[in-house]
């Protein structure tokens, strides 16, 4: 392993409004940023590409991990082609947009990634106040994989999950800070239809965001 290097960060980088913003939360943070995404058999690859250009535009490394086994492995609505989505989340469980395993997975190869570069930060944009409920976006989850982590390639990885108790008003907000609000917005894609910027605006990725962002530009006014 390389020298470890605590002024760098990894961000994993999906090209959505949380990750951007995590990104460029890191770039305050950190004096070098490296960016991860991943192709996990989602139907809209595209969000990848303009990860790419969001990290070029940054400035910050960037590279891509085909990890398509995760999309093999169980049957949701962002991977299936023939399943339609969730719009509402069930009364009993959980939404068919989640993957399971999708965030574990992810971070256990954005954590060796990390330690071949010396990188001992790792920065997510998983939030426990998301509509889901996604057991994988829990602060209680992250700090048990951190640990997991830490035992399993006896490392000291520091996992940094900056929205974890914000809304998504509270996270527009922190675009706007950061100074990337207009590229949060217009460059990015949340949408689960695959339409970059305010997107479909009637997948749930889209009705939360909508909503952050109408609270969010209210209260400013």
């Amino acid at each position: 392993m390389n020298k470890v290097n605590k002024d760098a960060a990894l961000v994993v980088f999906s090209g959505g409004q949380d990750s951007t913003t995590c990104l460029f939360w890191a770039k305050r943070e950190f004096k070098k940023v490296y960016a991860l995404s991943f192709l996990y058999g989602q139907k809209h690859q595209k969000e990848v590409e303009l990860a790419r250009e969001i990290a070029h535009r940054a400035k910050v490394e960037f590279e891509v991990m085909d990890v398509s086994f995760i999309g093999k492995l169980g049957h949701n609505s962002l991977t299936d082609m023939n399943m339609a989505m969730d719009q509402e989340k069930p009364k009993d469980g959980f939404p068919n947009t989640f993957v399971p395993g999708r965030n574990l997975f992810f971070l256990s190869v954005a954590a060796v990634y990390a330690r071949e570069r010396g990188i001992s930060h790792i920065v997510t944009g998983v939030s426990q106040t998301d509509f889901s409920g996604y057991p994988d976006c829990r602060d209680v989850f992250v700090k048990s994989l951190n640990v997991t982590l830490n035992l399993a390639m006896d490392e000291q990885f520091v996992l940094h999950t900056p929205l974890m108790w914000i809304d998504k008003a509270e996270t527009w907000a922190l675009a706007d800070e950061l100074g990337v609000l207009d590229l949060v917005r217009h460059e990015t894609l949340t949408c689960y239809n695959g339409v970059q910027g305010d997107g479909c605006g009637h997948c749930p990725a889209c009705k939360l965001r909508k909503e952050g962002l109408d609270k969010y530009l209210a209260g400013k006014s």
